[in-house]
């Protein structure tokens, strides 16, 4: 069980962690210069925005916000893994 008054209490300072660590992923895609960084990149900056996610779901009090949550999740894995076939065929 969360304690709400926690959540409400440090949930900006968890956004803005989770914000910063988005634009440092977003500036690596950017200027990554080989495809398996921007792949990491990516897959982190995915990540960050399925916890995100899931931190809002849990502030709202609402598990219908979790939907969008799991198609997220099996994208990161369905990249990753095409990704991966990719390199290995390369």
């Amino acid at each position: 069980m969360v304690e709400y008054g926690l959540l409400e209490l440090f949930l900006p300072f968890i956004a803005g962690l989770f914000t910063t660590a988005m634009i440092i992923y977003s500036a690596r895609v950017l200027t990554s210069k080989t495809l398996p960084d921007a792949v990491l990149a990516v897959d982190a900056l995915s990540v960050d925005l399925v916890v995100i996610l899931a931190i809002i779901a849990l502030y709202y009090r609402s598990p219908l916000l979790l939907i969008g949550v799991i198609p997220l999740a099996a994208w990161v894995f369905l990249l990753d893994l095409i990704i991966a076939r990719y390199l290995l065929k390369r």
